[in-house]
């Protein structure tokens, strides 16, 4: 593996799109979503800009897809983007690899124990509900009204949207880079992380400057619209059911480049 600098240097205030890297990704061509949160209209624009840079870039490659996580909650269509990862799944001229977040973690555990689901709705989860034209309860924290909530949500939910959060990854490796949610534990292994540190940690993944086992590339924090690109990792959450922007880079060898859709 090509080293990475020990040091992690952010990019300028005005991020140029297009960033030189030592890392690579094997001579693959890797694009990387972050956090969409049932923004369905920014994701289908994104979706469409990637397949077709894909198609003039590929060459003979198969595109892999990756997306950081936190699909629903808080924008108002976390059921059509889940209809859409199912449908990209099922695509052969593109690889699918699907990272878990947090609100899908959450939203697990809503199906498997709706008494368990209030923090869930206060953090988004109520928009979700929505999105398969389910009210939700009327006092989060009242047992009867969860269950009735959980219930009426399993009664209109596809199938194939339970399939695809039950699919969903933790971490995906490719050549130099590693996908996750939130991020990593400093000094830990990659292969000894722990489930609630790659969908839930900030600080000190965050705060750390040296490099990583690889290059971590993530979603789960945003400051603004704008990615946070340095030489140990890259955030592309960029607040897009706040923002109105979705982030996405183009990964191949020794290069990232920038795409954004939205205002």
């Amino acid at each position: 593996m090509d080293a990475i600098a020990e040091t992690a240097e952010p990019a300028s205030s005005d991020w140029p799109r297009i960033h030189k890297s030592p890392a690579k990704v094997s001579g693959e061509l890797v694009y990387a979503v972050g956090d969409i949160h049932g923004r369905y209209d920014l994701f289908q624009e994104m979706l469409r800009r990637i397949v077709t840079d894909a198609v003039e870039r590929a060459n003979g490659r198969l595109p892999i897809l990756v997306l950081c996580g936190d699909y629903v909650d808080r924008g108002p269509d976390s059921a059509q983007v889940l209809t859409a990862l199912d449908w990209i799944r099922r695509d052969e001229r593109m690889m699918l690899r699907l990272i878990k977040g947090n609100h899908e973690a959450a939203f697990l555990s809503f199906l498997k124990d709706p008494q368990d689901g209030e923090n869930w709705l206060r953090f988004g989860g109520d928009a979700t509900l929505r999105s398969y034209d389910v009210t939700p309860p009327a006092d989060f924290g009242d047992p009867a009204e969860l269950v009735r909530a959980r219930d009426d949500l399993l009664e209109r939910m596809p199938a194939a949207h339970l399939r695809v959060l039950q699919g969903l990854e933790l971490m995906a490796i490719i050549g130099d880079y590693a996908f996750v949610h939130a991020g990593i534990r400093p000094g830990v292994p990659l292969a000894r992380q722990k489930p609630d540190d790659l969908l839930w940690i900030r600080a000190p993944f965050l705060d750390e400057t040296r490099r990583f086992e690889k290059r971590i590339v993530h979603g789960h924090s945003w400051m603004e619209a704008a990615p946070e690109i340095y030489d140990n990792r890259i955030g592309l959450d960029t607040g897009a059911y706040e923002t109105g922007v979705l982030t996405a880079i183009r990964i191949e060898d020794n290069e990232v480049e920038v795409f954004q859709t939205g205002e």
